[in-house]
C-alpha cells in the first residue's frame, strides 16, 4: 500500500500542485492544498488504488471549495500545518501569463476547477464530471459559461497566441 501512494505521489505531484496553483492562485495555499488532499488521499488508499485519479481530484477540489467557503465567511483554521520542505517553484512557468491567470481568476470557483481540470490536466469530460461530482453535461455548461467570459475579457483581446501553450 505505501509503496503504490510513494509511486503514484512521485508521479502526480507536480500536477497536482499546478492544478491546485490554478484553483488557488498561490504557491504556498497550492503547496497547502496538496498536502491536505494527500493526507486525505491516504487515508482512503487501500479503496481508491486501484484508479486514485478521479478520486485525488474531487478531493482537491471539495477540499478548495471548503477553504474557499471558509475564508468567505471569515473563518480562519486553528489547526498548525506540518513542516515538510517546499518543492522546486514551479511559478517560473506561470510568470510571463498573468493577464491569463488574472482572467481565469475572476471565474467562479465550479467553472475554474471545470476548466482548469480538463484543459490544463487534460482530463476527458467524464474524468472531470468524476472529479467534480457532477454530470458531462454539468461539466459542459460550467466550460461553456468560462470559455465565454474570457472570450469578452478586454484584459486577454491583444494577448498573444503561444501564451495560451
Amino acid at each position: 500500500m505505501a509503496d503504490g501512494f510513494a509511486k503514484y505521489v512521485g508521479q502526480r505531484h507536480e500536477r497536482l500542485c499546478r492544478t491546485a496553483y490554478l484553483l488557488t492562485r498561490d504557491w504556498q495555499a497550492a503547496e497547502d492544498l496538496v498536502q491536505t488532499t494527500l493526507v486525505k488521499a491516504w487515508t482512503a488508499w487501500r479503496r481508491i488504488e486501484a484508479d486514485p485519479d478521479p478520486y485525488v481530484y474531487r478531493i482537491l477540489v471539495n477540499t478548495h471549495a471548503s477553504w474557499w467557503r471558509r475564508r468567505w465567511r471569515g473563518e480562519v483554521p486553528t489547526e498548525a500545518l506540518p513542516e515538510y520542505a517546499a518543492g522546486p517553484d514551479l511559478a517560473t512557468g506561470v510568470a510571463g501569463r498573468s493577464d491569463l491567470w488574472a482572467a481565469v481568476g475572476t471565474l467562479p470557483p465550479r467553472q475554474r476547477a471545470a476548466l482548469v481540470l480538463r484543459y490544463f490536466d487534460d482530463l476527458t469530460p467524464q474524468q472531470v464530471a468524476d472529479a467534480l461530482g457532477c454530470s458531462v453535461g454539468s461539466v459542459k455548461k460550467q466550460l461553456s459559461r468560462a470559455l465565454a467570459r474570457l472570450r469578452v475579457d478586454p484584459a486577454l483581446h491583444d494577448l498573444k497566441p503561444e501564451v495560451l501553450r
